[in-house]
């Protein structure tokens, strides 16, 4: 067992020495060619709450790590000889959430973020134990709520709902003041001048009160991207932190190249919501989409790979190089090479109405959070591909009931078998074939649909106040405003799909063809659900994301 001496409770205990592991002399010996010796004197406070975070491999003494709430201290841990600090924002450089303090006269390894990358992408042994380590610890701190942002609202607010999936998807530990339950949440609102209206409210590194804010301002606030220097021309900008651009971005970085990747909202895409991925290949028990996202954005992040967070793509400018990126704050980012993996979005309800309830009863994801706010209440989930019965499979274990809705007479077109199978045999899941949502009703949140079956002309009323939309998508390509060839539907024409009078309407510059999911524009890839004639699997981006890379080094060499 570990020798750390814990204030977090563990819900198991043998995974103490997983979170905390004691390294060996060996083990010691090689970080310190890494880092500087320094003596430590009792109570001398090595990082405070918010600074730069640098990694200690306690050799002598104890270092203490506390939480820090205003003027109140809470111990965490303490690390004992062989032990070390530092979790997941050792690897983004983003600051820290605690307070790290010597608990007695020693000595510690002190090593740089810079010499800790290298440390983890060369020494195997030690990657194995340093990258654990810190990806448990991240995660007993989600558990525990240890961070430096509050969220304060209500379950029935859609601005809460939002900024709630905002953090969790991003991995990002908070705690949640909910003011339909907290008692003491006048208190916290007094404190800081807020006032009922001002609701949903992040409380920031507890000093800057954002009201009601955007992802942009969540993640500026928290310093989400302050590590990333954003005038650099890089090898590789990717353009979305989906399957397939996080597998760009792992396969890039891990063969040497400079690359940024620019994500409008949290890592892991359309993908990411995906409450339960079974058919993807090594994991036979099944893995969430935002778990498979967290283990591909740490594993870009291992290699070296930066990653824009709460950064919008408005705009490539095309007719000169390098190519750059322009956001929607007006921050241009150039590159030599892009790949575009914006994805597809959902198509939404053809309801004049449906914004008024987006997010206040109209959802396009079914993950952990979304599960709790429809809690033992009855739910609608639109749409026949595997998206939409993860989601019912999913919900139908919370829900009272789940109700499922097809236009088509059926599954069998559009369904892998195995869902199928466990929507037939679900007692919570009721199938509606020939049906369709016409008509919301609902003030501030969604009361109630009206539902047609289109076979028989009938329209049925239901009192719901939940609707899952997982309906066939449409090109998030818009945005790129003329500068590569789209098909007839709006996705992105690559590599073979470019004809001859295509490529002489662009005047393509090269004398030879577009490679392998190269658009018409040299240099410019794209992968996954933005890619004309992609198909529609976790395992096809992630393969198109990695066939990339080895292209772009073609082009690079050029």
């Amino acid at each position: 067992m570990s020798d750390a001496t814990l204030a977090m409770p563990l819900k198991v205990a043998t995974r103490v020495d997983q979170v905390f592991p004691t390294l060996t002399a060996t083990q010691i010996a090689r970080i310190a060619t890494h880092g500087r010796v320094r003596q430590i004197k009792r109570g001398e406070v090595l990082l405070e709450v918010g600074d730069q975070l640098r990694f200690f491999v306690v050799t002598a003494g104890q270092i203490e790590i506390i939480s820090v709430s205003g003027s109140t201290e809470s111990p965490i841990v303490t690390l004992q000889p062989g032990q070390f600090t530092g979790e997941a924002n050792m690897l983004s450089g983003r600051r820290g959430f605690t307070r790290i303090r010597a608990g007695d006269e020693g000595e510690v390894i002190d090593v740089e973020r810079e010499q800790l990358l290298a440390l983890v992408q060369t020494d195997s042994e030690l990657s194995d134990i340093l990258m654990r380590a810190f990806i448990l610890r991240r995660v007993e701190l989600i558990a525990h709520e240890i961070g430096d942002a509050v969220l304060v609202g209500s379950n029935h607010s859609a601005g809460t709902l939002h900024i709630k999936e905002f953090l969790t998807r991003n991995g990002y530990p908070h705690a949640y003041v909910d003011l339909d339950r907290d008692p003491d949440v006048q208190h916290l609102l007094d404190r800081f001048h807020v006032g009922v209206a001002d609701i949903p409210v992040v409380i920031c590194r507890g000093q800057s009160v954002l009201r009601n804010p955007t992802n942009q301002q969540i993640a500026d606030c928290l310093g989400f991207n302050e590590a990333i220097d954003q005038t650099q021309v890089r090898d590789l900008v990717i353009v979305g932190a989906g399957p397939s651009g996080l597998a760009a971005a792992v396969y890039g970085a891990s063969e040497g190249l400079d690359v940024l990747v620019l994500e409008s909202n949290a890592p892991g895409g359309q993908a990411g919501s995906s409450s339960k991925i079974e058919n993807y290949l090594g994991f036979p028990t099944g893995i969430s989409g935002q778990e498979l996202a967290g283990r591909a954005y740490t594993q870009a992040q291992k290699f070296g790979a930066q990653v824009m967070i709460a950064k919008c793509a408005k705009r490539l400018t095309c007719d000169r190089k390098p190519y750059a990126i322009e956001l929607d704050d007006g921050q241009r980012i150039p590159a030599r090479t892009v790949i575009i993996a914006t994805g597809a979005v959902y198509r939404r309800l053809s309801i004049d109405n449906v914004s008024q309830f987006e997010g206040a009863g109209i959802y396009y994801g079914a993950t952990f959070v979304e599960s709790q706010v429809c809690r033992d209440e009855e739910v609608i989930v639109v749409g026949g591909g595997n998206s939409a019965g993860q989601a019912a499979v999913f919900l139908a274990q919370t829900s009272k009931c789940v109700h499922m809705l097809v236009r088509s007479e059926g599954l069998a077109a559009s369904m892998s078998r195995y869902l199928i199978r466990r929507i037939e045999e679900s007692p919570a899941i009721s199938l509606r074939t020939c049906t369709e949502i016409v008509a919301l009703e609902g003030n501030e949140h969604l009361e109630r649909v009206h539902l047609r079956n289109n076979r028989t002309g009938s329209v049925e009323t239901r009192d719901t106040r939940h609707v899952f939309v997982m309906t066939g998508a449409v090109s998030n390509a818009g945005w790129l405003d003329g500068c590569v060839l789209l098909d007839a539907n709006g996705f992105i024409k690559t590599g073979t799909d470019l004809s001859r009078d295509d490529l002489a309407a662009v005047h393509w510059p090269l004398t030879r063809s577009p490679h392998l999911l190269e658009t018409s524009l040299p240099g410019v890839f794209a992968v996954g659900d933005v890619r004309g004639g992609s198909l529609k699997r976790v395992a096809s981006a992630v393969g198109e994301g990695s066939i990339a890379v080895a292209s772009i080094h073609r082009v690079l060499r050029e």
